[in-house]
């Protein structure tokens, strides 16, 4: 009911409203055409018949397409713009054209463009967008084009194409992506892989080739050798302070993500405390614990330290710093990630800690030191759970159990030989 409203109220302002002074209007074939070409225009012009199915800006001097450029038209199905000097085509420019089966962009110098426009464009058949300046394309720039049957990226500034990016199109029957600078790395595997076994039509094979690395330069991507390629894999372990020290309540604790894969993947901490959320690019600091220049904190040591082996430092360890720690490791072929539970309790009779989870313990006498007889019950049997248990300060047992094979006194923790007792739920 709403298209039909729609299509009544572009007849009737196509009746009243004139053709824009530069332009010729009128019908062909069943088609409302509006021919605007080789005008010398630098804008779009105002007052188009809304019923104009066929627009025609070709070879004029456009610099960019605002926001609302074709409101005018939402009938439109077919626009041409190329031979233009385009540079920018800005959110909701093109996404009012919901009816366009046939976009011609080719031959600007589109740079900037707002992709999510393409969103809206279900009913595309022809995207030519060749002989620009794009450098990327957005994994999901195609996601709703399942009508598109031609697609022209070539001649362009593409160093990659992202795995999956061309999946939507499942009507796609022919694809240019010739003529682009590729860096032929781990990220375009995928794209020879997927080229030599599609039933799309791909012409120019040979030209669709490397740039970088200098080694596979001129290389066409339908010959690229075999590559060392792998997917991240990460491993999280967890050392409190150094054995042997003086151990007190605001000890250090020492995360470590051992991180693999090919090329080798950035590293990226996110930490879940009961005062919020802490994102960490690593590393923040340098070897020597100071915060590397323009991080937030670079004046000072951060709270969270992460190294550029792959270590996190939590200095100052108490309370306020229990939660979820979790390395994530990203590289071209795709993520992994791995967490831990950290808890700092005190045993007794019972209680909770700060994630929430039931747990009770006593000290037990050993040899020379304290043990614990503890049970934790974790709130499902895929956590990952690091209880840290404290003594209550200042009690007998406290100075007794900090009796080592040393001699040092290490108050505030149970101690079994000399090592920091810590009990692991689960296994990595």
């Amino acid at each position: 009911m709403q298209e039909l409203r729609l299509l009544c109220w572009a007849v009737l302002l196509g009746l009243v409203q004139s053709c824009p002074e530069p332009c010729d209007c009128g019908e062909k074939y069943g088609f409302q055409i509006a021919d605007c070409a080789y005008r010398d225009l630098e804008a779009v012009p105002p007052g188009f018949p809304a019923n104009v199915t066929t627009l025609s800006l070709s070879a004029n001097r456009l610099p960019g397409l605002p926001e609302g450029a074709f409101r005018e038209v939402p009938l439109l199905q077919s626009l041409w713009l190329a031979h233009n000097e385009i540079r920018t085509v800005a959110a909701g420019a093109l996404s009012p054209l919901g009816h366009l089966k046939s976009l011609d962009l080719s031959h600007n110098l589109i740079s900037d463009f707002a992709w999510s426009d393409l969103h809206n464009l279900s009913a595309l058949q022809l995207l030519k967008m060749d002989s620009n300046e794009l450098t990327s394309i957005p994994r999901d720039a195609f996601r709703s084009l399942s009508a598109l049957r031609s697609l022209q990226l070539n001649h362009n500034r593409l160093h990659t194409v992202a795995e999956g990016t061309f999946t939507p199109l499942t009507a796609l029957s022919h694809l240019q992506i010739n003529d682009n600078p590729f860096d032929c790395t781990c990220g375009i595997v995928w794209l020879k892989t997927w080229a030599l076994a599609t039933a799309v039509s791909i012409p120019e094979q040979d030209n669709i080739a490397c740039t970088s690395p200098h080694v596979l330069k001129g290389t066409p991507l339908s010959r690229l050798p075999p590559l060392p390629c792998s997917a991240p894999s990460v491993q999280l372990s967890y050392q409190p302070s150094q054995d042997g020290a003086e151990l007190r309540p605001g000890f250090v604790l020492a995360l470590h993500c051992d991180v693999d894969g090919q090329p080798a993947p950035q590293l990226h901490w996110h930490i879940q405390t009961p005062g919020g959320t802490v994102e960490i690019a690593s590393p923040n600091v340098g070897t020597d614990g100071r915060a590397l220049p323009g991080t937030p904190a670079a004046s000072s040591r951060p709270r969270f330290q992460a190294f550029a082996n792959g270590s996190l430092l939590i200095p100052d360890f108490g309370k306020l710093e229990e939660g979820t720690y979790s390395c994530l490791a990203t590289n071209e072929l795709g993520s992994a990630e791995s967490s831990v539970n950290v808890a700092l309790a005190t045993p007794g009779e019972g209680g909770e800690d700060a994630l929430g989870r039931r747990f009770h313990g006593k000290a037990v006498e050993g040899k020379g030191c304290y043990t614990v007889d503890n049970e934790v019950q974790p709130s499902g049997p895929e956590d990952n759970v690091v209880i840290i248990y404290l003594s209550r300060a200042g009690s007998p047992e406290t100075a007794a159990a900090g009796e080592g094979a040393t001699g040092q006194q290490l108050p505030g923790l149970f101690l079994l030989g000399q090592s920091l007792l810590i009990f692991f739920l689960a296994s990595f």
